[in-house]
């Protein structure tokens, strides 16, 4: 009598308002299955593109696809083609992004009526996320009632943040009352870069202290003592921080309350600007660090205010986690910047050698898709580039949580 297939396959689903991110993955040895993008759901332009590795069959989709039901559907018939899927009895789970578990959800979590509801309750204070991962959540249940479906939340690895990090100074029942406090965001991101950062230093995670710079078109930046976060730069939203591509990062507040009363601004124009409009777009009109570096080289004077903005709020910000860790054994840098623009790497440690942060030049040019130093030999404090892997993290999370509960 043959034995049942193990259940070790895990699919992720990043679900935004419309588009469908995907990947399949087998937790043995953590190799891709299966990676997509379904974009543009509701419109006639929609896409699919799907790859699967360990065929190298490569398909792209073109033709409407009208909703979030029809885009999985599309996803469950590449799989099967590829012999991957939704019915698969290899299939463990489901593992869903979710960008805002406010306090109440502080691990990830096997999905059932409660926790949609709870998800469901966080939408004001997430109102472009959360909707989209509900969505995305309620059609994979829909498909597979019987499969267990997990949310791992973004702001799950935040929640560690003494209350002092974590409380803004305002009345404290008007805090309450509306959730406001600061929740970060891209914690799968630096969990799995912390992690990954202290492999690299041969320690295990609960003995480094790491500043994480998560540098993509959304910016963040994670103070990690010891493996548990314990303050990071996003705040109730997004919003709050670094200088990103379209996002302003910090600003006074008084700035939205002008730009209403004298400027005549609504608050959906002030939030449409400060969100999509500013950042490097709204400073020089580009959001592409590659071509900024290539405006500053031919002498774009905005180009260079830019980037001079850009790595003096990182900059402030690598003091600023420097001074609340006490003792830092490492800065490392992640995401599609952090990962691939050396000048910026350069420019945010430049002048911080009395701190014992220093790049190696010859170090910090080298390109490549695996952990390494970039820090002088001998550094004081390590800096690193360390390529993250958000999918993998949402799997690994997913996939211990259900050998938990199987």
């Amino acid at each position: 009598m043959r034995s049942a297939p193990l259940a070790t396959r895990v699919l992720v689903l990043n679900s935004g308002s419309s588009s469908v991110k995907y990947q399949l993955l087998d937790m043995r040895d953590h190799s891709r299955l299966a990676v997509g993008l379904v974009e543009r759901i509701g419109e006639q332009t929609s896409r699919l593109k799907h790859t699967c590795p360990t065929s190298g069959r490569t398909r792209e989709v073109d033709g409407p696809i009208a909703d979030h039901d029809a885009a999985l559907k599309a996803v469950g018939d590449e799989l099967n083609a590829d012999g991957l899927g939704l019915d698969s009895p290899e299939l463990a789970a489901i593992g869903h992004r979710v960008v805002h578990g406010g306090m109440f959800f502080t691990e990830p979590t096997v999905v059932d009526d409660s926790v949609l509801a709870e998800i469901e309750r966080l939408i004001p204070v997430a109102p472009l996320h959360n909707p989209a991962n509900l969505t995305g959540i309620r059609t994979a249940r829909a498909l597979r009632p019987d499969l267990p479906q997990v949310a791992v939340f973004d702001t799950a690895f935040h929640t560690t943040m003494p209350e002092s990090a974590a409380r803004y100074a305002i009345d404290p029942k008007v805090a309450d009352r509306y959730r406001v406090r600061r929740y970060g965001f891209h914690g799968t991101s630096h969990a799995y870069v912390s992690r990954a950062t202290a492999e690299l230093l041969g320690k295990a995670p609960q003995e480094v202290n790491v500043i994480v710079l998560h540098l993509g078109n959304g910016a963040s930046a994670a103070a990690i003592r010891g493996g548990r976060c314990v303050d990071t730069s996003m705040g109730l939203t997004p919003l709050e921080g670094l200088v990103m591509g379209t996002r302003s990062g910090d600003l006074d507040p008084a700035v939205i309350f002008h730009l209403q009363r004298v400027g005549g601004m609504s608050m959906d124009e002030i939030d449409t600007l400060l969100n999509k409009g500013s950042g490097l777009f709204g400073l020089c009109g580009d959001n592409d660090m590659r071509e900024i570096g290539r405006r500053i080289d031919e002498g774009d004077e905005a180009a260079r205010l830019a980037f001079d903005i850009y790595i003096h709020r990182l900059k402030k910000y690598i003091g600023a986690y420097y001074a609340v860790l006490g003792r830092v054994d490492a800065v490392v840098f992640t995401a599609g910047v952090g990962e691939n623009a050396s000048p910026v790497r350069e420019a945010a440690l430049a002048g911080l050698e009395e701190l014992g942060l220093a790049v190696d030049a010859g170090l910090n040019a080298v390109r490549g898709d695996r952990p390494r130093l970039i820090s002088p030999e001998n550094a004081r404090v390590a800096v690193a580039v360390v390529p993250t892997d958000e999918e993998l993290e949402i799997a690994t999370q997913t996939y211990a949580l259900v050998g938990k509960s199987s």
